[in-house]
């Protein structure tokens, strides 16, 4: 992969672009322009330019696209559950043989570092994987209602899915979201953030060219205004799963509830990693720099709030400041250990949350401003960084800033640090690092969260359900529990007589 991948990294940096991107809609199983003929464009945040433009879909485009869905739906509908995982595997094979190539452009279109992007794509490999699978685990049960009765249950596919895709992991979401619906035997339409639209179209094509039949899967891009919410509002849209923010997944409700569409939310986070003073301190610091610097903190669960016991609080953040000052930065494509933010505005967004911490007199202990790529005086960039002893009702331990900035709470007792983990809005994940196993459990048990790391941060796979509480959100993807978000259950009980 890698010297694809560097091939293709070096014909950017000589062209400005890549051959063979996307421009239109993915509809019917094929290229469709938009039908107003607008476009867009798409930036290279490393560069802060940009470096190719795309289609503007309105609510026609979705039209156009829910006509497909809706025809195609009915045959997807009934298609063996072997028949639809021998296409999702296929698909897998096919995201492994072209990962080269999606890796970059997934680097270029969302800044992330490529060795990221690349992790990105072997995941999205291994989804589609999993569902194949899956797709037989779809059954029903049966009813002891006695002897004169027959009851069972039969497992329904909603029908028409909608999923809104968020710019930070734009693969990802994509895949595990579409995969387990497909699995299920739904249509698809997915509307991919204006910010990253790229490799939403080329997934949509892949699986296509996986024998995919034409109308199954379909996307449309364009802003969330003009074309995520006429698919949200749309009728024949029977589920909706979103990934973004608080405020925007609130709206999506609202909008899906005038036709009593169900919803699946994925919301924002501000997670705790809590450390006790027994944990291995080699894992710990190794752990809470991937959970919040990792695709330059811009991650739903990242490890935002280091809560640690005061006793080794000095030792700990000293070691995260030295490790997070030598992080290279640079454009994604040139493989950094640290990227640029997504756009100018989430930049200026991220600057303001610190800036207002420095005003409030915070100890910004390392990082705190905008910067560039060192190589290229460019870019939408933001240093890492660490803030110290916050209190646990300021701003920037309540309010998400989704950027590489750590918070630092220090604690006294166990119990202490279980009421700073569950002291925000939020309830999406959180860790735990400590050799004890009972504190572990103890933790992970209380800890309101929909899913809790012991020993390493993100740690599981597509396997393990993932989701939110409380204002993080509701329903859970990935596992075999995301086939239930796809599935209706469907009862029948009949008097056989004696």
């Amino acid at each position: 992969m890698t010297v694809e991948a560097d091939r293709l990294a070096a014909e950017y940096f000589d062209t400005g672009t890549l051959s063979g991107l996307p421009a239109d809609h993915f509809i019917d199983g094929r290229w469709c322009p938009p039908v107003h003929g607008r476009t867009m464009e798409t930036f290279d945040p490393g560069l802060g330019r940009a470096y190719h433009q795309f289609a503007a879909g309105d609510a026609d485009d979705i039209a156009a696209a829910v006509d497909s869905a809706v025809r195609a739906g009915r045959d997807w509908a009934r298609t063996r559950p072997a028949g639809r995982g021998n296409i999702l595997a296929r698909a897998a094979a096919l995201l492994r043989e072209e990962a080269p190539r999606l890796a970059v452009i997934e680097s270029l279109d969302s800044g992330k570092p490529l060795a990221e992007a690349e992790g990105d794509v072997a995941g999205a490999a291994r989804t589609f994987e999993y569902y194949a699978a899956a797709a037989n685990t779809l059954q029903g049960d049966s009813f002891p209602l006695g002897h004169d009765y027959l009851g069972y249950s039969i497992i329904e596919p909603v029908g028409l899915t909608a999923h809104i895709i968020p710019w930070n992991y734009p693969l990802s979401t994509a895949a595990r979201g579409i995969a387990p619906a497909l699995a299920a035997g739904c249509t698809v339409i997915a509307k991919p953030a204006e910010q990253t639209p790229m490799t939403a179209l080329l997934l949509a094509e892949l699986l296509h060219r996986a024998g995919l039949p034409a109308g199954v899967c379909n996307v449309v891009t364009g802003t969330g205004g003009q074309a995520g919410a006429p698919l949200v509002r749309h009728p024949a849209v029977r589920h909706v799963s979103f990934t973004g923010s608080v405020q925007t997944g609130i709206n999506v409700m609202q909008e899906a509830a005038a036709n009593v569409t169900r919803v699946l939310l994925e919301l924002g986070g501000k997670s705790p990693v809590v450390v006790l003073a027994d944990a291995d301190l080699d894992a710990a610091v190794e752990g809470i720099l991937g959970a919040i610097f990792e695709n330059a903190g811009q991650i739903c669960s990242a490890g935002s709030r280091l809560v640690i016991d005061r006793r080794i609080h000095g030792e700990v953040v000293s070691r995260l400041v030295e490790r997070a000052e030598s992080l290279t930065i640079g454009h994604g494509l040139r493989r950094p250990q640290f990227g640029p933010l997504n756009s100018v505005e989430h930049l200026s967004r991220v600057a303001a949350h610190v800036e207002g911490a420095r005003a409030r007199g915070l100890s910004i202990l390392t990082g705190g401003r905008p910067t560039m790529d060192p190589q290229t005086g460019k870019g939408w960039f933001f240093e890492p960084t660490i803030i110290d002893a916050a209190p646990a009702d300021d701003p920037v331990v309540q309010q998400e800033i989704f950027g590489p900035v750590l918070v630092v709470q220090p604690f006294d007792t166990e119990e202490e640090a279980l009421a700073l983990a569950n002291g925000t809005d939020y309830g999406l994940v959180a860790g735990v690092y400590t050799r004890d196993f009972s504190a572990a459990h103890r933790l992970a048990r209380d800890i309101d969260a929909g899913q809790v790391f012991i020993n390493e941060y993100f740690a599981g796979g597509i396997e393990v359900p993932f989701g939110g509480n409380k204002m993080s959100g509701f329903g859970r993807e990935k596992g075999l529990a995301a086939l239930d978000a796809y599935s209706r259950v469907k009862s029948v009980a009949a008097r056989i007589g004696g």
